[in-house]
């Protein structure tokens, strides 16, 4: 991995942190992006399909990155900024359409290397019924080394992580956020707990505010790091299924808890299971699929 290329990019991306997809005219053009001060900003708007006057302030801007001490920075505060070019980088990531050129970690950075992954997602409104849910399909993944992944949101991606680390399991949580706004509020705490004991990944540099299109983004880096996908509990149309969109896109197994038929939560379940979702209410169902598989 060289260095350099590494600082330079860690520089363009602090100014421009688009995925690894918007950036593949430009690296194509400049590889090592050693002539990337020197380029025109009509060069910058044809490469990277932006305005023009777009192409002139990220040339400043990115002048001006390189001169940040953003190694220092990201060391302070305990943030490992992974490019797609590190050997921590999870190679399934690269199968995305739209991989992250670079993923900022926080926390225990083994868990990356850990193929036994599954994400657990859900509505943000959940009710206890995906609490008792989780009760019965938490445990069994746990107690064979799984990591659950989710997406540290209200609800039932909070109860998943939660659920994990009272069991003594390790647990992902992927935000939509840099690592100066932590978000939800809410999970504050939580959000801590991951942070010092399991691991924290954002594909946004820290001073990154949380907006709602960063959130479908970052879906697809919980489908990306993920075997598969079990939903608790979902409308037809939530982010929730968002996730599992890009989940079928790369060939995942979805997973789908049934729930009660006069439940607008259940909907989505439901509708997943009848495309072709396993139904599942404990975690050994979850396992059976995976029993024959290497990992």
């Amino acid at each position: 991995m060289n260095k350099e290329f590494t600082e330079r990019l860690l520089a363009l991306h602090y100014v421009y942190p688009k995925s690894l997809q918007k950036l593949l005219p430009l690296l194509a053009d400049d590889p090592d992006l050693t002539k990337l001060e020197r380029k025109s900003p009509n060069e910058l708007m044809w490469l990277l399909n932006i305005k023009l006057e777009q192409a002139v302030q990220l040339k400043a801007s990115y002048r001006q990155s390189l001169t940040f001490p953003l190694a220092e920075t990201y060391a302070k505060y305990k943030i490992l900024p992974i490019s797609y070019q590190h050997p921590l980088y999870p190679e399934s990531l690269l199968e995305l359409f739209d991989p992250p050129a670079v993923l900022y970690a926080k926390g225990d950075l083994t868990l990356l290397a850990n193929s036994r992954k599954i994400a657990i997602i859900g509505s943000r409104k959940a009710t206890s019924y995906s609490q008792k849910a989780l009760q019965k399909i938490v445990p069994p993944l746990v107690e064979k080394d799984y990591v659950i992944v989710s997406g540290l949101a209200k609800g039932a991606d909070a109860m998943a992580h939660q659920k994990t680390i009272d069991l003594g399991g390790r647990t992902i949580a992927v935000t939509g956020s840099g690592f100066l706004h932590p978000y939800p509020k809410e999970n504050a705490n939580l959000n801590h707990i991951i942070e010092e004991r399991h691991l924290v990944l954002t594909e946004y540099p820290p001073y990154v505010k949380p907006e709602k299109w960063n959130f479908p983004m970052r879906n697809r880096i919980i489908s990306g790091l993920s075997k598969g996908i079990i939903v608790t509990e979902a409308q037809v149309k939530s982010g929730t299924l968002s996730t599992i969109e890009h989940a079928l896109d790369h060939g995942k197994d979805i997973f789908a808890v049934p729930g009660s038929i006069d439940s607008l939560l259940s909907e989505g379940p439901h509708k997943l299971i009848l495309e072709g979702a396993k139904p599942v209410w404990n975690g050994w169902q979850v396992l059976e699929e995976y029993q024959h598989i290497p990992v």
